[in-house]
């Protein structure tokens, strides 16, 4: 096993991470070192880290005035659909964000729509939202439209109807969507 490398970095810097994915878990304040205890705990009790592995390269960085950690998914085994699922449940405790989304949404990053990245999702007022699988799946699908990703639309629904349960179809559904609280987008829609 690996040592721990935490390692504080700038915006700059994250900026420059588009060649891995990873969660970014906000407002961590306290020892760097506890989080990544904690949370390697928290992900293997849940199933997510896979064979004993654990996170080990965390990046610690400052934005809008909180610590922020990143925990880089490269070389780590785990299960990404429950890893999805754990982020989506536990938003209001971590604000979870993936990497790339949080460049994209949270820094700005401008970049023609060709040369975004394949993982770069629209927001979708999920969190607060009738849970009910139906609307979640409406307004998912109404996310990508509006996003002009009718492809990704008809594709998602027809994996999440096609799902075996309910913690899959959300899983499924954050995989082509960033989720965002019902009241978050609203404010959004409104400064559009």
């Amino acid at each position: 096993m690996r040592e721990p490398n935490i390692r504080n970095v700038t915006i700059d810097e994250l900026m420059q991470m588009t060649d891995r994915e990873g969660l970014i878990l906000r407002g961590c304040g306290g020892e760097p070192r506890e989080w990544l205890d904690g949370i390697n705990k928290l992900l293997t009790e849940a199933g997510i880290l896979l064979d004993g592995d654990k996170f080990t390269d965390v990046s610690a960085f400052e934005h809008n005035g909180a610590t922020n950690l990143l925990f880089d998914m490269s070389n780590v085994k785990l299960d990404v659909g429950k890893l999805a699922l754990w982020r989506l449940q536990t938003r209001d405790t971590f604000g979870g964000v993936w990497l790339s989304d949080y460049r994209a949404n949270r820094l700005g990053e401008s970049q023609s729509p060709e040369l975004l990245p394949e993982c770069v999702k629209p927001e979708a007022a999920l969190i607060g939202a009738d849970g009910n699988v139906f609307n979640i799946l409406g307004i998912a699908r109404n996310a990508l439209n509006r996003a002009k990703l009718r492809d990704e639309a008809k594709e998602m629904t027809a994996r999440v109807m096609s799902s075996d349960g309910y913690d899959n179809a959300l899983a499924i559904t954050a995989e082509y969507v960033e989720p965002v609280e019902v009241a978050e987008f609203g404010e959004q829609e409104m400064q559009m």
